[in-house]
């Protein structure tokens, strides 16, 4: 065997400060494209991953690494063409390295394809984690065969929040000797406002495509059937870790004061709000999730006020993003300065929980789930996914806007994700794994260990592995969150009959039908208790607009 040592990286941990890069002696990159010829992606998510995987391959050589680029239809074919390069140049078979895969036996068969051709495989610790697995077995401790039942219900569960304080504990973030800063682990409940009418958020950071991004784009386009915006007019994403740490700066001066009140909010014509924008670069590799989490942590160190002491509304139209020093309770008469807006704690918290407690949790619960986890549907939907997810074309105005921010951006923020577009399909009763599929298809930073645990599980409820009971509502959350029900030709305040808010019919036609499953799990009781409450002729009412809407949404003419 080589007693050379080649580091392989995968298109999502482009990082060129890796430890595991340290001991190799070259660097291998292969390009593989066959995935996107089965299924059509956006756009914007193809160009974002193979433009990033392109720089970073012009980053490495910049630092002197030895690379190897290879553009092939699959891993397969890659690593015959590097093979028959090392074996032109004789020796043993190549010594390959790669930190494990976060999809679901990745490492395994791309181990299986080197053997195949002579050569070795180690996989080692995916360092573009904060925890690793043998920290989650510390956590949770091992179980015996699957996770997840034939029926969908899982033989063990794992709930967010207790992981969420243990690796608080186990790094020190926002802890105060051994207690949480602030007294609670938790500002959730001071993180659901919606901003005033005239509020605008900042601007959102905008890296303007470079010849390599214009010219990968021209080739997706060119190679591919995509989906989506088929203008690169919106791309505004980082494609380099220079560009990524660009972004986490300005995020942490100028939308991090916001994120917390407003974390929650949809606002008619701002698909953006204070939300980082990170979870690309951070999927990608681009960033170390230590990173912006230290970096948050620091902003509330030298700017911290108490959960709810800022309140952005007040601050002008830029969302808050700059201060007086007044801002900061010192009583200095400094009404010109430009200082960086004071960080609440609850801003604080609600990123670190995303990235340490939410991120890393549903990695865990991925690993530990799969395979059964992907094709779970405890509650048997089977319905096709309504046209508008694909054409936005919907008189509903949530669901329209949503969709519009996804087609438009490959993006749409947490709550658009969980409450409007996992929760319409789910009262509809679409199938979970197309729902997948739909979010991986067209998530600029969406990847298969992403979106199985947040749609199949939490959106969907295929699954109690991670959640207690459904994340089901009527319009009335989406109206308490949103300014989209004011200009609805839908009314939120009806249930039945013409013009009635879509999401009312079908949310008490999903608790009525599903009762035997959920009646008696977590939290449900109060709305069992509302559906005890409705007599037989508000039934046949509801019945009769449930099926109205899922025969309008099946025509593409909701």
């Amino acid at each position: 065997m080589s007693d050379r040592t080649t580091c392989w990286l995968l298109g999502d941990q482009l990082n060129p400060d890796l430890d595991v890069l340290d001991a190799a002696d070259d660097v291998l990159l292969i390009e593989a494209h066959g995935f996107a010829d089965r299924k059509p992606y956006h756009a914007h998510k193809l160009t974002l991953v193979f433009s990033a995987m392109r720089h970073f391959r012009d980053e490495l050589r910049e630092r002197g690494h030895d690379v190897t680029y290879v553009r092939a239809e699959s891993f397969g074919e890659g690593l015959d063409e590097f093979f028959a390069e090392r074996d032109a140049s004789g020796g043993d078979g190549p010594r390959l390295r790669l930190m494990r895969p976060a999809s679901h036996g990745a490492g395994e068969r791309l181990r299986g394809l080197v053997a195949e051709r002579g050569g070795t495989l180690d996989l080692v610790d995916n360092e573009l984690f904060w925890t690793t697995p043998a920290d989650w077995r510390e956590w949770a401790g091992d179980g015996d065969g699957p996770l997840v039942g034939d029926d969908g219900a899982a033989e063990r569960t794992f709930r967010q929040e207790n992981w969420y304080r243990h690796v608080r504990r186990e790094t020190g973030v926002l802890m105060d000797d051994g207690d949480p800063v602030g007294g609670e682990w938790n500002y959730d409940d001071l993180n659901q406002e919606t901003p005033p009418d005239g509020w605008e958020p900042p601007a959102r950071p905008a890296f303007e495509p470079d010849g390599l991004t214009r010219e990968t784009y021209a080739w997706v386009r060119e190679r591919f059937d995509t989906w989506g915006n088929d203008s690169l007019d919106e791309f505004a994403w980082p494609v380099t870790r220079e560009a990524a740490l660009e972004a986490l700066d300005r995020f942490v001066s100028d939308g991090l004061p916001a994120f917390g009140r407003y974390q929650d909010a949809m606002v008619g014509g701002e698909p953006f709000c204070s939300h980082s924008l990170l979870s690309p670069a951070i999927n990608l590799g681009l960033l170390d999730p230590r990173e912006p989490v230290r970096a948050v942590e620091r902003a509330y160190a030298e700017r911290g006020v108490d959960p709810g002491g800022y309140d952005p509304a007040e601050h002008g139209a830029s969302g808050g993003a700059t201060a007086s020093l007044d801002d900061f309770g010192d009583g200095a008469e400094s009404a010109e300065s430009t200082e960086p807006a004071p960080v609440p704690l609850n801003a604080a918290e609600g990123f670190v929980r995303q990235v340490i407690g939410w991120r890393e949790f549903v990695r865990h619960v991925y690993r530990e789930a799969m395979p059964e986890l992907a094709d779970a549907n405890q509650l048997g939907q089977d319905r096709d996914l309504p046209p508008a997810y694909w054409d936005g074309d919907t008189d509903m105005r949530c669901l329209s806007e949503a969709v519009d921010h996804v087609r438009e951006y490959g993006y749409a923020h947490h709550i658009e994700r969980l409450m409007v577009l996992s929760n319409f399909a789910l009262v509809y009763g679409a199938d979970p794994a197309e729902l997948n599929e739909w979010f991986h298809l067209g998530f600029v930073d969406a990847y298969h260990w992403v979106t199985t645990p947040n749609v199949v599980a939490m959106g969907s409820f295929g699954t109690d592995v991670l959640s207690s009971k459904p994340y089901a509502s009527s319009g009335s959350y989406v109206n308490r969150m949103s300014d989209h029900c004011a200009d609805c030709p839908y009314a939120v305040s009806r249930t039945t009959g013409e013009g009635a808010c879509p999401f009312n019919a079908l949310y008490w036609d999903f608790l009525k039908e599903n009762e035997e499953a959920l009646r008696g799990t977590g939290r449900m009781g109060l709305m069992y208790s509302h559906v005890d409450g409705k007599d037989d002729a508000e039934w046949e009412s509801i019945r009769e607009r449930a099926a109205r809407v899922r025969e309008l949404a099946a025509d593409g003419e909701l």
